[in-house]
């Protein structure tokens, strides 16, 4: 017998996969072009007080932040929804009929899925060594780096495999899988950072040391820290996660009935469909004008999960205004209220593609297209069901998001502005655009040992509350214009992928996190280099000047670049999908070929006798 089968097996279609190939190039390149925009900086840098250890510190941890983002969702898009596709598809049932056990179906599993993450993250180690050329960063600080990015993906994606082991619904893996991902990172600092506030001492890490992101940060600490502790920590939850993922796969591949009475499923439909007369008054509704409209409306929980996020991020808002620490929890919630963003943009990206990948699985779409409804009333009918169900709490999201991004960079600019200033150099100067007078103050420090020149500045002014809003509204666009993509090119993917999981994350990586890089990178290399030319002519009053123009332009460009791709993509999902849908449709459905039966072989010729 094969030593684990399924391995081998798994291991060969995941090397010919296509995706296994450009994701590592992806990730290279990627790497590439942020290390060359530091090395590009470097010689403008040493201008400005900022030597080669500097930058070199900057570049590793811009990249590894980056690759703990990705190697965490690896489980959200790899494994969250690997096994779970297996039930629903009815395959899982005859790996079990075989000598197979738990294992090896999920050890097959979790090695072909990490296959494709653990080569784009291997793509970067090399980009990353160039800090180790630059400085600013030890060996010890590099290698832990690395054993912690790895340790991450670990985690990742057993608990991916973990969930998708006791799921059957991909939406519900993977909002459980996400949310079992933020227990384990931000779940033991946040019980011991509250532990520490209570008792008013210094935080001890304890429920920490099983956390990939506190492993992370001490891997990159300067001093002693508990990593090599807080590395078998983790590797225990990994362990732990794997193991119960093949203890629990062979009792949960079968569809067994609910054991609950008739009165609790009335309250688990009520619940996610409503009431007997909510579901008449909707379908009277909504059949009529366009059947997609009522056939994507009819679940309702997804809306209410939306409400909840809204009004959490509301409370987050007010709970962060009304306390005495403003100054300080300003940036807690504004890291808050990014994280949700990207839970949003995930949800939207998810929900877009769910209709068309349940249609294309269960063959709706031919019906679909087999009835008097065209293709424009069946797409207008899923982006018509989005706005239905998440246009009220998303507006009531962005204007919580407006009002918020507003107050925390007024708090932000306020705190910075009230630092008192170094004594020498006092200079004051009018800026008429913003009609603000301010002080201006720095003082140069020279570092024997490097040759390098320190710049402190001090005494500027918080831009009006004009440039702020419009940072905000600017701010606000931007999410709404990269909702409106996403929904699009959702739907897009979701005619063209296999499962709900793969449409969202082929929607989040080309609409989202590639424009991302190519965008961040602009408008941070485009307006420095704008600016830092009238600093170094010597220009008395730049410093402040660009203290105060620096965010609006920036987020200026970014504004456009972000609306001009978002247009960009919306309006191409839009034509592909009202062009390409009948033969997409039909491209999903396997043609059936007739066998073509085996020739009978033909006789032997006769020898040929050669003539006497």
């Amino acid at each position: 017998m094969t030593f684990l089968p399924i391995v081998e097996r798994e291991l060969r279609v995941a090397a010919r996969k296509r995706s296994t190939f450009w994701l590592r190039v992806v990730a290279a390149l990627v790497a590439l072009v942020i290390g060359g925009g530091f090395l590009l900086l470097s010689a403008v840098g040493q201008f400005g007080g900022l030597g080669e250890p500097t930058l070199g510190k900057g570049l590793f941890t811009a990249l590894t932040w980056l690759s703990l983002a990705a190697v965490l969702s690896a489980g959200l898009f790899f494994t969250s929804d690997c096994l779970s596709e297996e039930k629903r598809e009815g395959t899982l049932g005859f790996l079990f009929l075989t000598d197979l056990r738990g294992h090896d179906v999920v050890l097959g599993k979790l090695l072909a899925t990490s296959l494709r993450a653990f080569y784009a993250l291997l793509a970067t180690f090399p980009v990353l060594a160039l800090t180790l050329l630059m400085g600013g960063v030890t060996g010890g600080q590099f290698w832990m780096t690395l054993l912690a990015l790895v340790d991450a993906l670990v985690v990742s994606l057993a608990a991916g495999l973990f969930v998708s082991a006791i799921s059957r619904d991909s939406q519900k893996a993977l909002a459980a899988t996400l949310f079992l991902l933020f227990v384990l990172v931000a779940g033991g600092p946040a019980v011991d950072g509250t532990f520490a506030a209570i008792r008013q001492r210094s935080f001890i890490p304890i429920l920490s040391l099983t956390s990939p992101g506190y492993l992370f940060v001490a891997a990159g600490a300067w001093g002693q820290t508990p990593f090599w502790p807080a590395l078998l920590a983790n590797q225990a939850v990994g362990g732990a996660l794997f193991g119960l993922a093949c203890l629990l796969l062979p009792r949960t591949w079968q569809e067994k009935a609910a054991k609950i009475s008739t009165a609790g499923r009335s309250r688990v439909e009520a619940w996610k469909f409503g009431g007997a007369k909510s579901r008449r008054a909707l379908r009277r509704k909504l059949i009529e004008p366009n059947p997609v409209l009522w056939l994507a409306c009819r679940e309702r929980w997804q809306a209410w999960a939306f409400w909840g996020l809204t009004i959490l991020i509301a409370g987050g808002l007010a709970a962060t205004s009304a306390s005495r620490h403003r100054s300080e929890l300003w940036m807690i919630w504004s890291y808050f209220g990014g994280l949700l963003t990207l839970v949003l943009y995930l949800g939207i990206a998810s929900q877009a593609g769910r209709f068309f990948v349940e249609a294309q699985r269960s063959g709706l779409t031919e019906l679909l297209l087999a009835t008097p409804l065209t293709v424009n009333q069946i797409v207008q009918g899923q982006w018509r069901a989005l706005r239905r169900r998440f246009g009220a709490p998303l507006a009531v999201w962005l204007a919580v998001q407006l009002l918020g991004a507003f107050l925390a960079q007024q708090a932000m600019w306020n705190r910075l502005a009230t630092v008192t200033p170094p004594t020498p150099g006092v200079m004051t100067t009018n800026n008429a655009a913003t009609n603000t007078t301010f002080v201006t103050t720095s003082t140069v420090t020279t570092t024997p040992w490097s040759g390098t020149a320190t710049v402190s500045i001090g005494g500027f002014s918080a831009p009006g509350s004009v440039v702020t809003l419009a940072v905000s509204v600017a701010g606000m666009l931007t999410v709404a214009a990269n909702l409106v993509a996403l929904s699009w090119f959702g739907m897009w993917m979701g005619l063209n992928s296999k499962n709900t999981n793969l449409a969202a994350l082929k929607s989040i990586v080309f609409v989202q996190v590639i424009p991302w890089f190519v965008v961040s990178f602009a408008s941070a290399m485009m307006v420095p280099l704008l600016l830092l030319p009238r600093l170094l002519k010597g220009v008395p009053s730049a410093t402040s000047q660009m203290m105060t123009w620096y965010p609006l332009l920036a987020s200026s460009l970014a504004t456009v670049l972000y609306l001009a791709k978002d247009i960009g993509f919306s309006f191409w999902a839009r034509r592909k999908l009202y062009s390409e849908f009948r033969e997409q449709a039909a491209r999903s459905v396997s043609p059936i070929r007739p066998a073509v039966p085996t020739p009978w072989p033909q006789a032997d010729a006769p020898p040929v006798i050669a003539p006497t």
